[in-house]
């Protein structure tokens, strides 16, 4: 099987070129990203623990789901098949807003994503890829950020700067 390629950005999210998504994360290269957040009708977020076997950030709580677009995919189209490959379900999304980051990890892969994050509404369980996904969860956003406050190992470092940063665009107006 061919290794997924990823989409190389600059700052201005212009594309300037793909390549395998090992390498790219290996050579800590700018490539566009998304992070989707599904709420339902009680105001929670449903929350994925990232499955054991992930190449980074392993068995870690994040947001609903996040991937890379490909190459000739728009943002909302990866957003909606990430989330029926991972969660199970699709239902439609709406981009809030970008903003670049890098996080190293202790493998020597490091993060530096051009991250497009979409929220989305749904009201039943989902359906885990268990190949994807270890467990979910329901929360409140205001649970979320306090449990991050007190146990921030446990979850990624892009749900953690989307939290300390980007808070007004993902909680429900």
């Amino acid at each position: 099987m061919r290794e997924e390629q990823v989409i190389l950005v600059n700052e201005k999210d212009e594309q300037i070129g793909l390549m395998p998504k090992m390498e790219a994360h290996e050579k800590a290269l700018l490539h566009r990203a998304f992070s989707v957040f599904i709420f339902n009708d009680k105001n929670e977020l449903m929350l994925q623990q990232r499955a054991a076997d992930k190449y980074h950030s392993p068995l870690l709580w994040t947001n609903s789901c996040c991937s890379h677009q490909r190459d000739g995919e728009s943002n909302l189209e990866a957003g909606k098949r990430r989330l029926q490959e991972e969660m199970g379900f699709v239902c439609e999304l709406k981009e809030v807003t970008s903003f670049i980051y890098k996080a190293p990890f202790d493998n020597g892969l490091t993060e530096h994503e051009l991250d497009h994050i979409m929220i989305g509404y749904y009201n039943k369980n989902p359906i885990i890829n268990r190949e994807e996904v270890e467990s979910f969860k329901w929360m409140t956003v205001k649970a979320v950020k306090n449990d991050i406050t007190n146990k921030p190992k446990i979850y990624t470092e892009w749900f953690k700067i989307i939290f300390k940063k980007y808070y007004s665009f993902i909680t429900k107006k």
